[in-house]
């Protein structure tokens, strides 16, 4: 009898499961060994839900899928007995790449297709982030627990570690070299909210690091335009390897702002759009974090220069516009209104592949 139940809260679950997991990715290998990581990360995810039995569907959306290559669904983990990880895999092709003006120096319009899984996700609560993570075991755990708030924007720090993860490691050997062989921290401290670009080593001083953001907390409600304050405490760095809120607010927001653009702050869009209609920000505490591994493309790692020749090829937002916009839309409590009903393109059926 108890089987039973169990087999049933399961078949239930998979119809509407509590949490969807968005990524978008191509077999391209963008940013180099890009499937070693993406088979880190699946491989993860089936290990965290198992352990902490949290039922989820993970939604690869599969973006202009490069004609000589393998599809993602034939060569990544597959679930097996026992698994509480749906695995989805959705095709977005060529045709609708082709269909964007810089389709040919833009060949992953990530946002674009994190909508495209957005508007199809069936979980409560969606959770856009990114194939090259493995999250820590407290993170895990928080999600686990099934306390999510509807009315609230979930954010945690991104920890870059070096790319040297082995899949034959057990996964407490995979957790320990991540938490030893932390290169970066990306984010804001939950504990120092008001503390922006200080030395790492202020925060090895626990009294006076809280005591400078209690005196900050003060100087910034006397000295700061209370909209500049809003903006400048939305969690923008990295967000677009964890960003977790309601299927509601995602359907409020109208998704990432579809832009013929290289990615770079359209996450940061998405925070603001939340927070202009009166979504709630919570920054999770350091423990409860993404580790990235680290790649020789990813941004982070790029110098300046390099930064700007990137961008002569592949034009993105400035951040100079996302805080005009920010500015304005936090002022007004207004909706970007930049996408259509179809955002997502949720009026097309693609092809799809379940695991």
């Amino acid at each position: 009898m108890i089987e039973s139940f169990s087999v049933m809260s399961d078949y239930l679950y998979s119809l509407n499961p509590p949490l969807s997991i968005v990524v978008a990715s191509r077999n391209d290998n963008h940013g180099g060994n890009i499937l070693d990581r993406m088979r880190l990360f699946v491989d993860g995810l089936l290990t965290q839900t198992r352990r902490f039995r949290l039922h989820a569907e993970l939604i690869f959306v599969e973006w202009n899928p490069p004609r000589d290559r393998l599809p993602l669904a034939d060569i990544l983990p597959a679930p097996s007995s026992g698994d509480v990880l749906e695995i989805r895999f959705v095709r977005v092709p060529e045709e609708i790449h082709n269909s964007f003006g810089r389709g040919r120096e833009i060949p992953l319009y990530q946002m674009i297709a994190k909508n495209v899984g957005i508007r199809r996700a069936k979980g409560e609560f969606i959770l856009c982030t990114n194939i090259d993570l493995l999250f820590s075991d407290e993170l895990f755990a928080f999600l686990a627990k099934g306390e999510l708030d509807a009315d609230v924007f979930y954010r945690c720090n991104r920890v870059d570690v070096p790319s040297a993860i082995l899949p034959e490691w057990t996964w407490e050997q995979k957790m320990a070299f991540c938490r030893k062989n932390e290169r970066k921290r990306l984010g804001k401290d939950s504990l120092h909210r008001n503390l922006f670009g200080m030395k790492p080593w202020i925060y090895d001083y626990p009294v006076f690091s809280r005591s400078l953001n209690f005196a900050m907390k003060h100087v910034r409600k006397w000295m700061q335009n209370p909209v500049k304050r809003r903006l400048l405490d939305l969690d923008t760095n990295a967000c677009g390897d964890f960003t977790l809120m309601s299927r509601k607010a995602w359907m409020d927001i109208g998704g990432y702002v579809e832009l013929d653009l290289y990615s770079i702050h359209i996450d940061s869009l998405a925070l603001v759009a939340a927070a202009a209609l009166g979504y709630r920000q919570e920054i999770l505490s350091r423990e409860k974090c993404t580790y990235h591994m680290d790649h020789p493309a990813g941004w982070e790692s790029m110098t300046p220069l390099e930064k700007v020749r990137f961008l002569s090829r592949r034009p993105g937002l400035g951040y100079d516009i996302v805080w005009e916009v920010g500015m304005q839309v936090l002022n007004s409590g207004e909706k970007f209104q930049l996408n259509g009903e179809n955002w997502g393109f949720a009026d097309l059926t693609f092809e799809e592949w379940k695991r």
